[in-house]
């Protein structure tokens, strides 16, 4: 089933289709950048955002330079911290019992041989405490992003090799050395990297560029079918399909957000269906808006009166005259532009 869902994916992207202009894409004004990396042409990648629950105003951002390191900033944009680690790529987070925070990151440093790279998050002094790097298998890591199992709160990680294999691991906290241990393997016909799991229902979403989104079901003891669930068209969805984050609401509902970099949108699927729901850009406003964009994160809640139901961020490819950086806007400020 999944061959023949591929290939019917495959035939209708034997050509990346070209961008078609769109009216229905409202322009939504960033409220902060950050500083810019240190590295120079393509080096800013993707963002994770941890919310300070007592102190919305003082929660962090990470993100990552994929040549030197990365950079952890406040909700001004300031780089409050860095930690040089050669190559990493994508990155996520969870808060786990206890309040601890970990960050974990595709590791490119070896393109033969992937690694995880991961991080413990000093909420206090604004900083990430390295924790090692852990052999995932063959191939070069790429994407990367977590999950935390609802009925027990067990720990995954899901890196997305750049041939658009998917290997799963089981990240063990319960010792003073993490335990990181790949369980399983997925595939996809071609390049993937984006990808983002939904804990409320265990489902995991991932993007291979040039095709489109395709689901699996997240539980290592689930089968590892992949099903097609929206195609690059060219039109709503525009190659390279990107980065992903989500916005969950209630048990089921929310919307999935894709980055559509080949036309400088971002699109939202409807959730649990994942039916077309809209797209936007980042623009417009006093800050440079975005283009070419890799990797996105956005965080629900109340991130204080810049942000007041969520916070969205969104790698700018062409920051000219100045490096590569991320742009924060507000969430409240896309859903009325789109009138959800």
């Amino acid at each position: 089933m999944r061959g023949a869902l591929l290939a019917l994916l495959l035939a209708g992207c034997a050509s990346v289709p070209v961008a078609t202009p769109t009216a229905d894409a409202p322009v939504v004004a960033a409220s902060a950048e950050t500083d810019p990396v240190d590295s120079v042409a393509d080096a800013a990648d993707d963002p994770a955002i941890w919310r300070n629950a007592a102190n919305p105003a003082a929660s962090l951002v990470i993100g990552t330079d994929k040549k030197l390191g990365i950079h952890v900033y406040d909700l001004k944009g300031h780089r409050l911290s860095f930690t040089p680690a050669a190559r990493l790529n994508n990155v996520d987070l969870r808060e786990m019992a206890g309040g601890r925070v970990i960050v974990a990151a595709s590791d490119r440093a070896d393109k033969a041989n992937a690694h995880v790279a991961l991080f413990t998050l000093d909420t206090a002094e604004r900083r990430l405490v390295p924790m090692g790097r852990y052999p995932v298998g063959a191939g070069e890591a790429y994407g990367m992003c977590l999950w935390t199992r609802a009925r027990d709160k067990a720990l995954f990680g899901f890196v997305v090799l750049k041939d658009g294999r998917i290997d799963q691991l089981r990240i063990d906290l319960s010792a003073a050395t993490p335990r990181v241990q790949t369980l399983r393997s997925m595939k996809l016909g071609s390049q993937a990297e984006g990808c983002v799991v939904d804990d409320r229902t265990g489902t995991l979403y991932v993007a291979e560029e040039d095709v489109g989104l395709w689901r699996f079901a997240a539980d290592p003891a689930a089968p590892t079918t992949a099903t097609a669930i929206a195609k690059v068209d060219g039109h709503t969805l525009v190659a390279d399909a990107e980065g992903l984050a989500l916005a969950p609401k209630g048990a089921r509902g929310g919307y999935l957000v894709v980055s559509s970099q080949g036309d400088n949108a971002y699109t939202l699927y409807r959730l649990p269906g994942v039916t077309y729901a809209g797209r936007f850009r980042i623009g417009g406003g006093a800050i440079d808006g975005t283009s070419d964009t890799d990797g996105i994160e956005l965080a629900l809640g109340d991130f204080g009166p810049d942000y007041p139901r969520g916070l969205l961020v969104a790698q700018d490819g062409d920051n000219a005259p100045d490096t590569q950086n991320f742009k924060y806007v507000s969430w409240a400020k896309v859903v009325g532009a789109l009138g959800l």
